[in-house]
């Protein structure tokens, strides 16, 4: 598919905000078994010496003695017009099958202030992304408006053009953009309560900027990012922003209403470009229904089969809470 047409599908996915046919995603999983759990999660626990049900534990305990955080949770979900649950479901996942929770928020506080006196930078083998976004491939991006639509052009754009390829002599990684470019630490590292990739606050800089008020990030200033996603106070309205992104796209693109079914959100949390699959996944329903089959519904990976299993748990976290 050409570039062109590619972002005019990002542009159309930023179109109307509600489908008036979406199919409503009930709850539950539709695996009956859990999916398969990467290497990578098993070895990063193994080497913890730890267990998946201690860190869910461990994360759990956190939510529930911390009346605080699920205050700014409650009021952060109703910022941005989703249940609760479905931030819930972000931090468990990420801190069952990612990094362990720490045992107090204010461990996060602290680290958010040192983030912001670090020296550091996004960069990949001494270019910087200030340097590389100016290449001749992303013009197109810079005519789009929105962190949101220009910063998922240029992840575009370098899946296309640039991933696993050498261009001008230069070759790079077979990786996120994400990954290769946002984590100056170490690759794959997410970071604070929510284990936010520093790309996707960018992404959502706009709605959050909108929506809480809060300083519009830039992608030049890192340590101001990295400070941004590291305190609680300022990264859950990023955590919320992601959810609502993915819950509208699936319902814009893909024609599903999501918002009932937080394993499924959580999924899209873990694994991003919710755009991307709500595309894929309207092409895949668009050949089986062709071929006369019915339409495949958004599934849970091995992260949002969690969520869902717990939910009954996770919902007593906030006890005045409906499912509806």
């Amino acid at each position: 598919m050409k570039l062109r047409m590619l972002l005019v599908l990002a542009c159309l996915a930023l179109g109307p905000e509600t489908s008036s046919a979406a199919v409503l995603v009930p709850e539950g999983n539709r695996n009956a078994k859990q999916p398969a759990i990467p290497y990578g999660s098993g070895s990063r626990t193994r080497a913890a010496k730890t267990t998946y049900d201690a860190k869910y534990e461990r994360v759990l305990k956190l939510l529930r003695d911390d009346e605080q955080l699920r205050k700014k949770i409650e009021a952060t979900a109703r910022d941005y017009g989703i249940d609760p649950i479905h931030i819930v479901g972000a931090i468990v996942g990420e801190h069952t099958y990612n990094v362990d929770v720490y045992d107090r928020l204010q461990t996060y506080y602290v680290k958010a202030i040192s983030y912001l006196r670090s020296a550091i930078d996004f960069r990949h083998d001494g270019e910087d992304i200030d340097d590389f976004i100016k290449r001749p491939q992303f013009d197109d991006c810079n005519e789009l408006d929105g962190s949101y639509a220009t910063w998922n052009c240029r992840e575009t754009v370098w899946n296309k053009e640039f991933r696993g390829k050498t261009v001008d002599g230069k070759k790079f990684p077979n990786d996120r953009f994400g990954a290769v470019f946002f984590q100056p630490f170490y690759a794959g590292q997410t970071f604070g309560i929510g284990q936010l990739n520093p790309l996707t606050a960018l992404q959502m800089s706009d709605l959050v900027h909108k929506t809480s008020r809060l300083p519009k990030l830039d992608h030049r200033r890192a340590a101001q990012v990295y400070k941004t996603i590291m305190d609680p106070d300022l990264s859950l309205p990023y955590v919320a922003a992601s959810l609502k992104k993915a819950i509208d796209a699936y319902d814009r693109i893909a024609g599903y209403d999501i918002s009932k079914n937080p394993g499924v959100t959580a999924t899209l949390y873990n694994v991003g470009e919710p755009d991307a699959r709500a595309f894929a996944l309207k092409a895949e329903n668009a050949a089986r229904r062709k071929r006369g089959q019915a339409p495949r519904m958004p599934q849970e990976n091995y992260y949002g089969w969690l969520v869902n299993d717990k939910l009954e748990e996770l919902r007593t976290l906030f006890p005045g809470k409906s499912a509806d």
